[in-house]
């Protein structure tokens, strides 16, 4: 254990830890385009068509519950805290399995999206022994919630806690209506408990959604902040952000980290 400095603080590189949701085909994924760092983007979707041509960053496609915990484990390295998922061994495990692939060079991870990444890993969760009942041996849907909201905790906790890197999560913004005929939003993720989660472990949550200029005509905005027109799902740690910024991610890293 190590007292860091401010001094020291101020010299290292701090990653910005951030969700953008938003409803389909407002263009989501095309927001790789606008980084302007080594990125990497973690397919969950099969969806880089939207960036055919136009972007030459790498990705890998994740298809399975156990890639992505892997993934996870190789860029966010060893929990200590852990003697299972993203231990020691774990992690040498991935490395012999993803043995030709050097993480090390990119700044950014991009996650398209955690929508579908909770969707694979409650497919995942529904055939695990912890997920039988231990009375009849059969599936228990409430023991699968549970378990995934272990599993995902788990695995965005391997995200939070990379120092160097921006790691952007992409997600489906779901549009509700409560007993009163009122509208709200909230993010497309499989398990109540890490909707709920998110704010409190990622530095921003953002909102992308379709905004009219002062000509009247249709753009892409970013709503950022918690108390919007709106009542989309915001948050800004940095509070460097305005309400409504546009929708380019390379200068919103800037902004958050402090440049202009």
């Amino acid at each position: 254990m190590k007292i860091i400095s401010a001094d020291e603080r101020l010299k290292q590189h701090t990653g910005v830890k951030l969700a953008i949701f938003g409803k389909y085909g407002i263009g989501k994924t095309s927001l790789l385009k606008t980084l302007n760092e080594p990125t990497l983007c973690l397919d969950f979707e099969a969806g880089l068509l939207a960036v055919q041509g136009c972007w030459d960053g790498d990705s890998i496609s994740v298809r399975t519950w156990e890639d992505a915990r892997d993934i996870a484990c190789l860029i966010g390295g060893v929990n200590p805290a852990s003697k299972s998922c993203y231990s020691q061994k774990h992690f040498d495990m991935a490395k012999a399995k993803f043995k030709d692939c050097n993480f090390s060079k990119y700044r950014c991870i991009f996650i398209d999206s955690i929508t579908i990444a909770s969707k694979i890993c409650l497919l995942w969760c529904k055939v695990q022994p912890e997920a039988c009942s231990e009375r009849t041996g059969k599936p228990d849907l409430r023991a699968s919630y549970g378990l995934l909201a272990t599993e995902m905790s788990a695995w965005l906790n391997q995200f939070q806690h990379i120092p160097d890197k921006d790691i952007i999560f992409v997600g489906l913004l779901d549009s509700k209506t409560d007993d009163f005929n009122n509208t709200f939003w909230i993010p497309q993720i499989e398990g109540t408990k890490i909707s709920v989660e998110i704010p409190g472990v990622l530095d921003e949550v953002i909102s992308m959604i379709p905004y009219k200029n002062e000509d009247g005509q249709p753009e892409r905005k970013f709503v950022c902040q918690t108390l919007n027109h709106g009542g989309f799902p915001a948050k800004d740690r940095s509070g460097r952000l305005d309400e409504i910024e546009a929708a380019d991610l390379g200068k919103l890293l800037k902004k958050i980290k402090g440049g202009k």
